[in-house]
C-alpha cells in the first residue's frame, strides 16, 4: 500500500490534550469487521464483548520521566535531553535525544538539577541524536532514582501544555511494571482496577507481555512505498505462563484481544510455524501494514491515530484499510478525540 492512501483531514482540535476523569469513562467506537457495523460506547462497555474464558493481552510497560532540562558547560546554555534508551547498564550509556542540537557536539558535558548529574556526550547518531554517558559512581539503581527525581513525565509535545501533577499518574497504566518505556500503550490507559475486576469475575483472563516502547512508532513515514519503510526496533518480552494461556485461548477458539498496538507487534513478532505463540524475549522492528494475516489475536483495542502513522497502519491492516478509514470518519463526525490521552477503539 502507499503513503497517500493513510491521509484524512486532521486538526489539533481533534487532540486530547487532557485524559477523561476516570479512565473507563473514555468515549469507545466498537468497529465489528464481520458486520461492517459500528457503535458507539463508554470505554467501561467493553465488559459486554468478552465472555468467560476469553483472553486481554496488556503491555505492562512503564514509562519512566524520560525528558531532562539542564545546562552546558561553560556556556550555561539550557538544553533538554530525551532519555530514549539505556544502552549499556555498567558503562551507563544511554541513546538520547537533543535540543537545541545544534549546539550540543561530541565531549560536551552536560549539567542536570544542581550539578547533581552530570553527563557527557560521547557520540553523534542522528541529526537531534546522541549517545551519551552518565558520569556517576553509584549503583545503577541509584542512577534510575536521580533520573526519577530529576526528570519530567515525556509527554507528547503535541498536547501543547506543561507537564502537570496529573501526568504522573494518567500518563500511566494501573498494571506498569517494568520500567523501560517513553511512551505508555495508549490503550492500556483506558483501564481501571474496578472494570478489570469485573471483567475477571466474568471470566475474563488477563495476561501480559512487555513491550518498551519508544518513539518510533511516532517516527513520520517518508516514503510511499511502505515496504521501505524501517521501523525502530523496540525490546519485548513473552513470558511462558502468557504463552500458555494464549494458546489455549486459540486452542479453545475464544476471542483473544491485543491491548494496544505494541502488543500486537510482539505477538506477530513470535507465531511458531504452527500458528502458536512461543515464548520470547528480544528486540522487534516489525512494521504492520495491509495487507497483514494476523495468526494469533483476532480483536483489539487501540486509540485513534493521526494520518500517515504506523500506528494507522497497523490499525488498517487489522480492521480492513476501507473500513478503518470510514470508522475514523465518524470518529471526527461524532467528535472523538485522538492520540494518547483519547478515546478507544475496539476493533473485532
Amino acid at each position: 500500500m502507499k503513503l497517500s492512501q493513510f491521509k484524512f483531514n486532521f486538526t489539533e482540535s481533534l487532540i486530547a490534550k487532557y485524559p477523561a476523569d476516570v479512565r473507563h469513562d473514555s468515549k469507545m467506537m466498537v468497529l465489528d469487521r464481520k458486520k461492517g457495523k459500528i457503535e458507539h460506547k463508554a470505554f467501561s462497555d467493553i465488559l459486554k464483548y468478552f465472555d468467560d474464558r476469553d483472553v486481554m493481552i496488556n503491555n505492562n510497560t512503564k514509562v519512566f520521566p524520560a525528558r531532562l532540562y539542564g545546562s552546558k558547560e561553560k556556556t550555561g546554555a539550557k538544553i533538554e535531553v530525551f532519555l530514549l534508551r539505556e544502552l549499556n547498564k555498567e558503562m551507563k550509556l544511554w541513546d538520547v535525544l537533543v535540543d537545541p542540537a545544534r549546539k550540543i557536539r561530541v565531549g560536551n558535558k552536560l549539567y542536570f538539577g544542581d550539578d547533581t548529574l552530570v553527563a557527557e556526550v560521547v557520540d553523534n547518531t542522528t541529526s537531534r541524536g546522541r549517545t551519551i554517558r552518565f558520569l556517576f559512581d553509584g549503583a545503577d539503581e541509584e542512577l534510575w532514582k536521580l533520573i526519577e527525581k530529576l526528570g519530567e513525565m515525556p509527554i507528547p509535545k503535541y498536547m501543547n501544555r506543561p507537564v502537570e501533577k496529573l501526568d504522573k499518574d494518567r500518563f500511566q497504566t494501573i498494571f506498569a511494571k517494568h520500567i523501560g518505556a517513553v511512551s505508555p500503550p495508549s490503550a492500556g490507559l483506558h483501564f481501571t482496577k474496578e472494570l478489570m475486576m469485573r471483567m475477571e469475575i466474568k471470566g475474563v483472563n488477563f495476561t501480559e507481555v512487555t513491550v518498551h516502547n519508544g518513539l518510533g512508532a511516532f517516527r513520520a513515514v517518508e516514503v510511499e512505498d511502505l515496504t521501505k519503510h524501517k521501523m525502530d526496533s523496540e525490546f519485548f518480552d513473552i513470558p511462558s505462563e502468557t504463552s500458555k494461556v494464549v494458546n489455549k485461548a486459540l486452542e479453545d477458539k475464544r476471542k483473544i484481544c491485543a491491548v494496544g498496538s505494541s502488543v500486537m507487534r510482539a505477538i506477530e513478532s513470535s507465531v511458531s510455524s504452527t500458528g502458536r505463540l512461543n515464548v520470547n524475549s528480544g528486540w522487534t522492528d516489525k512494521f504492520l501494514f495491509p495487507p497483514h494475516d494476523f495468526k494469533i489475536a483476532n480483536c483489539m483495542i487501540t486509540n485513534f491515530h493521526p494520518p500517515e502513522s504506523t500506528l494507522l497502519m497497523l490499525s488498517a491492516a487489522f480492521a480492513g484499510h476501507d473500513e478503518l478509514m470510514e470508522a475514523y470518519q465518524e470518529a471526527i463526525k461524532k467528535k472523538y478525540k485522538f492520540m494518547a490521552y483519547g478515546d478507544a477503539l475496539l476493533i473485532i
